[in-house]
């Protein structure tokens, strides 16, 4: 499966047009093909097996992001309504747009981590990802909106 790894992180990348999001994709595919060996046939190819489960994955996280863009866009069209002009309400407007700057699955687990209140562990099992993973979701995400605000406030 090592011997795999270019091809499968080509052709993530093909898919997502997103370095950071055809690692996760490629790790979260080698992730569930080893957790179901016991499924896969000898007789059969392995490169087919592993693309297949990477292609699956990608349209299901796609369905996924789509579902939860339609929560989010009736969430901040709700919270919109009743907002009143402050500073504080102006400070989560510039919050609320750089998170729409991350991509889907940093936004996802800063929410669900830095939001929610969840467990690097809890939040891992949503995603149905490794805690590890998620950790550097998280990270990631944290350290694009520091870079977000810096470049916006001229600081950096």
């Amino acid at each position: 499966m090592v011997g795999l790894l270019p091809e499968l992180r080509a052709f993530a990348r093909f898919l997502s047009r997103d370095r950071a999001r055809a690692d996760d994709l490629v790790q979260e595919a080698i992730m569930r093909a080893l957790a179901a060996r016991a499924q896969f046939d000898p007789a059969t190819n392995l490169k087919a097996w592993v693309f297949t489960i990477l292609r699956n994955l990608f349209y299901e996280q796609g369905r996924r992001r789509k579902r939860e863009q339609i929560v989010l866009e009736e969430y901040s069209s709700d919270a919109a309504i009743g907002s009143s002009p402050s500073a504080d309400s102006y400070q989560l407007s510039d919050l609320d747009r750089m998170l729409w700057q991350l991509s889907p699955l940093l936004r996802e687990a800063l929410m669900l981590v830095g939001a929610q209140g969840m467990s690097y562990e809890e939040a891992a099992a949503i995603c149905g990802i490794a805690v590890g993973t998620m950790k550097a979701r998280v990270s990631r995400a944290r350290a694009a909106l520091v870079a977000l605000r810096d470049s916006e406030t001229g600081s950096g």
